[in-house]
C-alpha cells in the first residue's frame, strides 16, 4: 500500500513537471535548511524528526512516522544514508517549487532528486521527492 502511495504521489508529481514551464529562482537559504535538516535527521534513524519537515499533505499519506520512515528507507535510501548531499538549483514549473538536489550514496552512486516544496504556516515543508534523471553533459 505504501508503495503504491508513492507511486501514484510520484507519477502526479512528473505529471506536473512535465506539463509546465520551467523558471529558475535565487537559492533559497530556508527551504535548504529544511531539505538539510531532514537529512540529518535521516542519518541520525530519528524518523520523529524527519517527520516534522514533511508537509501535512505527504503526514496525511503515511499517517505516523514510522510509516513514513520504513518508506524512505526502502524506496529512497539514498535519502536514508547518504555520504554527501548537494544542492544545484531552485526551479518553479508552474505553482510547483523544486529543489534539485545531487546526492552520493554509501557506494558512491550518483542520484539526482527533485524536492517539491511547499510553504506552511510554520515555513517550508517538503511536500514529494522524485528521483531525476542525471543532467547531460555540454555537446
Amino acid at each position: 500500500m505504501i508503495r503504491a502511495a508513492v507511486l501514484s504521489f510520484v507519477l502526479s508529481c512528473a505529471a506536473a513537471l512535465s506539463a509546465s514551464a520551467q523558471e529558475m529562482l535565487a537559492p533559497n537559504p530556508e527551504i535548504e535548511a529544511v531539505i538539510g535538516s531532514q537529512f540529518n535527521a535521516f542519518r541520525a534513524e530519528d524518523v520523529i524528526d524527519a517527520w516534522q519537515y514533511a508537509s501535512p499533505n505527504i503526514q496525511g499519506l503515511f499517517g505516523d512516522p514510522q510509516n513514513f520512515g520504513r518508506m524512505v528507507q526502502q524506496a529512497y535510501p539514498m535519502v536514508w544514508n547518504p555520504a554527501e548531499v548537494d544542492f544545484i538549483d531552485l526551479q518553479t514549473f508552474g505553482a510547483i517549487i523544486v529543489q534539485r538536489v545531487e546526492v552520493v550514496d554509501q557506494a558512491g552512486n550518483l542520484h539526482y532528486l527533485g524536492y517539491a516544496m511547499i510553504e506552511t504556516e510554520d515555513g517550508w515543508r517538503i511536500n514529494g521527492v522524485q528521483v531525476l534523471q542525471a543532467p547531460s553533459l555540454g555537446a
